[in-house]
């Protein structure tokens, strides 16, 4: 297996980038071709310790990088020669198996829509990562890729949801929940309405309209909404998780009694701390893409870009695209039928 990784995407390029991939290589036997400024890469390699490239890492040279201020769709097309729009040509060249990046979002996007293509039929690719729940986790999707959309948009988000959570999170007829203000069916914009109509109808197991906090508790394995509504949720997650653990820090640390009471649950305070960082999921899938992309967090460190990296494997041995292509059809009666009831 070969996974292509953006070396010079992200706050912390090209070191940390570097180093996860490498040991993402050593550690899951599989090729990884960093693709970036050459000389660059082969320092941080060599910062490693390493005298030579180490086993299944290989480099494919790129001149430019795609800055966060860049326009997206313009620097994809005028910077040809930068680390992402490279990696990319190489995914539709078959010359890998998946995309890895943790650089500017729209420049994924628009990467991934103009190079690789979205799959025929699909109206829109959307980001789904998966949130921590009582349950274990539901996928949020779309999280930030289209802030303006249609019933049909949501439908196939749902659709491309449910597929992500039964074949790479082995979910069991997963249960689909449109994010609203309420469970009442009348709740929400004309957009949740509408939304609320097609899902009902639809061969999906969708339990209705959730509330956000239900979800955390389990209430279903996979949120549908529009990507800006997605989007100041998730951020609205990770901020509260830095706050809860920073505050329970505090608390821990204000006196003796609470520091002796923090080593004595040290273990379990490790477990929730973990569940809670961002890190340890390493990435976002870009679904709808005719082949496997993970965005990885701007701020990725090397655990983050090495569970991308893990993250990317699993879905290029779950075959979500082909699933996701084989299903096209259904997704789109599903859009007729109810259009001509309506």
């Amino acid at each position: 297996m070969k996974i292509i990784v953006d070396a010079m995407g992200g706050d912390n390029a090209p070191d940390e980038i570097v180093l996860g991939a490498v040991n993402a290589a050593v550690k899951m036997d599989i090729e990884v071709t960093l693709v970036g400024k050459g000389e660059d890469i082969l320092r941080c390699i060599e910062r490693m310790g390493f005298g030579e490239l180490p086993k299944g890492i290989k480099i494919v040279n790129a001149t430019q990088v795609i800055e966060i201020e860049d326009d997206p769709s313009t620097a994809i097309r005028v910077k040809k020669d930068s680390s992402l729009t490279v990696g990319f040509n190489l995914l539709r060249d078959g010359k890998g198996d998946a995309l890895v990046s943790a650089g500017s979002t729209g420049a994924l996007l628009s990467g991934a829509t103009l190079i690789v293509k979205r799959i025929r039929g699909l109206r829109r690719a959307a980001l789904a990562p998966v949130i921590p729940s009582a349950s274990g986790g539901f996928v949020l999707i779309d999280c930030g890729a289209n802030a303006e959309c249609t019933p049909e948009y949501l439908l196939q988000f749902a659709y491309m949801g449910s597929f992500y959570a039964e074949d790479v999170l082995s979910v069991k007829s997963a249960r689909i929940g449109l994010l609203n203000n309420g469970a009442e069916e009348t709740k929400g914009t004309t957009l949740q309405q509408e939304t609320y109509k097609l899902l009902k109808q639809s061969n999906l197991n969708f339990i209705g309209n959730v509330e956000a906090k239900d979800a955390f508790k389990g209430a279903c394995d996979v949120l549908v909404c529009d990507g800006f509504t997605g989007n100041i949720m998730l951020k609205t997650i990770e901020g509260t998780a830095k706050l809860v653990m920073s505050e329970l820090k505090s608390v821990y640390m204000s006196s003796l009694k609470t520091k002796i009471s923090a080593m004595m649950i040290k273990k379990n305070m490790s477990g929730l701390k973990k569940k809670l960082n961002p890190d340890e999921t390493g990435g976002t899938a870009l679904l709808g893409i005719s082949k496997p992309v993970i965005k990885a967090h701007g701020s990725s460190g090397e655990i983050a870009i090495e569970n991308a990296i893990a993250q990317a494997v699993l879905e290029v041995k779950s075959d979500i695209a082909s699933k996701i292509k084989d299903n096209i059809e259904s997704m789109k009666i599903a859009i007729d039928i109810t259009a001509d009831e309506t």
